[in-house]
């Protein structure tokens, strides 16, 4: 599984982090950061996406963990990764999304997927600042009868206190990569001088 981190940290550099001194970002949280990470383009590019299932599933795969998702629209490629991978590996481990807005026709259902009350889950995010997204997955799941104990996050910023919010709902949380392993490579990287924005 090194090998295949190692891999994707290169293509979160490539296609997922930037980084600006003057002027900052403006995160979801209000606050300004010198870096960016916008997971789409590595969660939806064809070999990230086979990485992040591949790593994901061998987190999973021994767990009793029968389904996987989180908040659309972060949590869908990488809950629909893991589901392939772990189909193709013997071990299925379905999808699921939680909704934003519950419909307000049909059976207005919160969350859309082949999952049962009872069943034990895993949320997943693609990138956790203050945790705000993957707490309102985790109650939306809990709230549909899932037992949700553990999130697993594509990337932890490390900062906010997002992995102690999410924790404090009694949840154990997971990163596949940090920012500090990002950062790390980042700096020593000639990608580097290329992703200055």
């Amino acid at each position: 599984m090194r090998e295949k981190k190692e891999r994707l940290i290169e293509i979160v550099l490539d296609k997922t982090f930037k980084y600006s001194e003057d002027p900052p970002f403006t995160l979801v949280s209000g606050r300004r950061s010198n870096y960016y990470f916008n997971c789409k383009p590595t969660t939806l590019d064809p070999e990230g996406m086979n990485l992040i299932g591949e790593i994901l599933f061998s987190m999973l795969e021994k767990t009793d963990v029968t389904a996987a998702g989180g908040l659309t629209l972060g949590a869908d490629p990488i809950a629909n990764a893991v589901s392939v991978i772990s189909f193709q590996k013997g071990r299925p481990i379905k999808s699921f999304i939680v909704r934003k807005d519950v419909k307000d026709h049909g059976v207005r259902k919160s969350i859309e997927g082949s999952v049962s009350p009872g069943e034990r889950v895993v949320v997943l995010d693609d990138v956790i600042t203050t945790g705000g997204s993957t707490i309102t997955a985790i109650r939306q799941a809990r709230e549909a009868g899932l037992i949700v104990e553990r999130a697993v996050v594509l990337i932890d910023r490390e900062e906010e206190n997002g992995r102690q919010n999410i924790e404090a709902e009694g949840v154990t949380v997971d990163a596949i990569l940090t920012r500090t392993e990002i950062m790390s490579r980042y700096r020593g990287s000639t990608i580097a001088s290329l992703k200055t924005v």
